[in-house]
Parts: structure tokens; sequence; C-alpha cells
């Protein structure tokens, strides 16, 4: 009966993560109609620049789902489903450690709101998750908070990078209009 009373908190943010795992699963799958567009557009992109900006994208979509899962798992305790939150937030943040090396070396010269979308966020994420996860069996209120603000803000970077992505291609593909047209 203990265990049963220590795990309601999860049972009240139900609703709340079946919304977010479903979106970030469908905007997911939207991520991939993207990366086709650039493969259409024929951009001049590397695997570098879509290491650095498309596939931390999808990973972002991911780990919102990936969250939403755990928080949904039938956990024995609070402090299990913290240890594997925390496991991931540690994995998010080695990850956007990599991606901003990527980015770097890409030949895409990343400006200061590319570096606030595409790290900081990211990374302000992971470490949230990563400090959330412990507090989960002691400070379950307060970890459920900042969990949730997360995952909403990994949902809501993956929406924004992909809006950049697609609107990027776009100005690229009327430009490249406008010069064959001079051209003719």
């Amino acid at each position: 009966m203990m265990e049963h009373a220590a795990l309601a908190p999860l049972k009240e943010w139900e609703s709340f993560y079946v919304i977010v795992g479903s979106s970030a699963g469908a905007l997911t799958g939207l991520q991939f109609v993207v990366i086709a567009l650039v493969a259409e557009a024929r951009a001049a992109s590397t695997m570098l620049e879509i290491r650095a900006f498309g596939t931390p994208t999808v990973v972002h979509f991911c780990a919102a789902l990936l969250t939403s899962a755990i928080l949904s798992a039938p956990w024995h305790s609070l402090f299990s489903a913290g240890l594997t939150l925390s496991a991931c937030g540690a994995a998010g943040v080695i990850y956007v450690i990599r991606v901003v090396r990527h980015a770097r070396q890409s030949n895409y010269d990343p400006d200061a709101e590319d570096w606030f979308w595409y790290a900081a966020l990211p990374l302000a994420s992971y470490v949230g998750l990563l400090a959330a996860g412990p507090l989960l069996a002691f400070r379950p209120t307060l970890s459920l908070f900042v969990i949730a603000a997360t995952a909403l803000l990994l949902l809501f970077v993956g929406i924004h990078n992909s809006w950049d992505s697609v609107t990027y291609i776009a100005v690229g593909r009327r430009q490249e209009g406008k010069e064959d047209k001079n051209q003719t």
C-alpha cells in the first residue's frame, strides 16, 4: 500500500505524458518528411550539417517520447524511474556536446539563434532531466514539474528546428530559382 501511495503522483501526470508522447511520435514522422525535402532539394549539405541540425531534431522528439514512456511505465518505485530518467539526461548532455562539435565542423556557420535553439535549449533540457531524476523519489511534485518542462521544451525545440529547416530549404530553393532565371 505504501508503494502505491508513493507512485500516485505519476498517475496524475498520465494524460500529460500521453499527449506529449503521442505528439513527439507524430512529429518524429514529420521530421522524416523534412529530411526527404532536404534530399529532394539537393541542398549543398554534408553529413556534418545533417548530424548537427537534422538528426538532433529527431533525437529531441524521441527523448520527449522516451520520457513520456518512462513515466507511463508501471514502476515499483519512483527511485527506479528517476534513475532511468537521469541516465537519459546524461546521454542527452553527451549527445548535445557531440552536436556542437558537428556544428563547428560543418560548412554552415551557425548564428546566435542557431546556438540557442540547437545547443543551449537542448542542453538545458537534458541537464534538467539529469537533475530531476534523483529528486523524483524525494521531491516528486517539484521533480515532475521539472521533467514535464523538460519534455515540453524538447518538443518545442524540435518543432522550432523542423520549421527552421523547412524555411531554410524553401528560401534556398527560391534563391536558386532566381539565380537560374537570371542566368538564362
